[in-house]
């Protein structure tokens, strides 16, 4: 327990760094770009974002939880066995994109060589989620939160010094914005690998097991293809959203040109307001799938039920007053980003948005640890298909229009959120309130 609130405090520390940092960034972005430039921008980071999820094959919980779970003779056999996998599924995945893009049409509206920027992401993504997985097994979080330090404040820098020493059009502005997000992340992969082949050697000199590579990859595969469906379906779901909304906005008498201002207002601005404190849930996430999963591998229940109640409780210690100080200072907040009186009113309406959004992080890690992934799946398929039919159904009225919207992705939120505890509460047999003694082992 000591290990993990080790890793997860300095997670969490650093993550508050880079938060403020990307608070920061998404002035910058909401300045240059304006509310039309920021609602493009938003519109097509969910089909980028798809793509970045498939390509890391979700291998840092995949192998976090392998390196976790499996004798530390086993790894440097795990780590060269993955290495070729990913260097073979991002070949072929690299091919698929270069065919896919150019048909797409959400991309005609867009800088030509964009496409071009997204295909040389994939392997960036795919090799540096092999030393993040490594990483967070062997529960070196130092590691992973100067790597999350770096992208942030990288892309900061980038975008200042681009956008101050140049001025662009909208189209050439998103394309400079999405070229800072590559150029982060290539400076984060030259920095993992730097460590990665540094711990190879150290694991070298030490003692060393053979491990069939049918055995890894079944290790693997059970946790990435489950893990990686669910990830792509949120994805998936995450780029058809921004296009559905404001389609539904179009259909209650909203224009074009207002429909995806609107959107920009609650992307741009309400969720990047909403979701500053979220870097608490994602560094709990982060330290709880390797910390679950040990636990798990050796059945010790009550290790787990301590963790439920300890993440639950740090969850509401700071998402409740989180959501307060939101309420509070909702219009000085988005008068950072937009002076649109319907920016602050969007942050008020998205509080039980916020709130059960940071239940549901790391609850879905747990899930993760526990091998219920299909089961965090079915849980995000049910509450889209709630959200995306309230969607419809209120947003279409001319007398809700985005506030139907937000009503519907509050709902949703909250059903995922008790979808997901219910299950790990049955899954290590204690009772809603907590309270009842885990057994253990189960």
């Amino acid at each position: 327990m000591a290990v993990f609130f080790k890793g997860a405090f300095m997670l969490i520390g650093v993550a508050f760094i880079g938060e403020c940092i990307e608070f920061l960034t998404n002035m910058v972005l909401a300045n240059e770009l304006g509310a039309h430039g920021m609602g493009l921008y938003m519109s097509i980071l969910p089909a980028i974002f798809l793509i970045v999820t498939i390509a890391s094959m979700e291998l840092p919980i995949s192998i976090s939880k392998f390196v976790a779970e499996q004798e530390e003779k086993y790894h440097r056999d795990m780590l060269r066995f993955t290495i070729r996998l990913a260097s073979l599924f991002v070949l072929l995945l690299m091919a698929a994109v270069a065919l896919l893009l150019p048909v797409l049409p959400i991309f005609h509206h867009y800088h030509p060589y964009l496409r071009w920027l997204i295909i040389a992401l994939i392997p960036m993504i795919a090799f540096s989620s092999i030393a993040r997985g490594y990483f967070m097994g062997v529960q070196q979080m130092g590691k992973i939160a100067a790597a999350n330090f770096l992208r942030k404040i990288m892309q900061l820098i980038l975008l200042v010094l681009l956008f101050h020493w140049m001025e662009f059009d909208v189209q050439m502005s998103i394309f400079i914005a999405i070229c800072t997000l590559v150029g982060s992340d290539l400076i984060v992969l030259l920095y993992l690998f730097h460590m990665f082949v540094l711990q190879m050697r150290t694991l070298k000199k030490k003692e060393h097991a053979p491990m069939g590579g049918k055995e890894i990859r079944r290790s693997l595969l059970s946790v990435s293809l489950p893990t990686t469906g669910m990830r792509v379906f949120h994805a998936v779901t995450n780029a058809i959203e921004p296009f559905f909304i404001k389609w539904v906005l179009l259909k209650s008498g909203m224009t074009e040109g207002m429909a995806n201002e609107h959107f920009g207002l609650v992307a741009g601005v309400a969720f990047t307001i909403g979701f500053f404190p979220a870097f608490i849930a994602h560094s709990l996430s982060t330290v709880l799938i390797p910390t679950v999963s040990e636990a798990y591998a050796k059945r010790d229940g009550i290790k787990l039920q301590k963790l439920l109640q300890q993440v639950m409780m740090m969850t509401f210690l700071y998402g409740l007053p989180a959501v307060i100080v939101i309420q509070l200072f909702s219009v000085p907040l988005s008068t950072l980003f937009s002076h649109s009186a319907a920016a602050a009113v969007y942050v008020r309406l998205l509080w039980p948005y916020f709130l059960f959004h940071y239940f549901v992080i790391p609850m879905q890690a747990f899930l993760i640890g526990l091998d219920l992934v299909r089961d965090a799946l079915a849980h995000f398929i049910w509450s889209t298909m709630v959200t995306y039919c309230l969607i419809y159904y209120l947003g279409t009225n001319p007398q809700y229009q985005m506030a139907g919207v937000i009503i519907a992705m509050n709902t949703g939120t909250l059903l995922i959120m008790m979808m997901h505890y219910l299950t790990i509460c049955k899954k290590i047999e204690i009772s809603l309130v907590l309270r009842k003694p885990a057994k253990h082992t189960f």
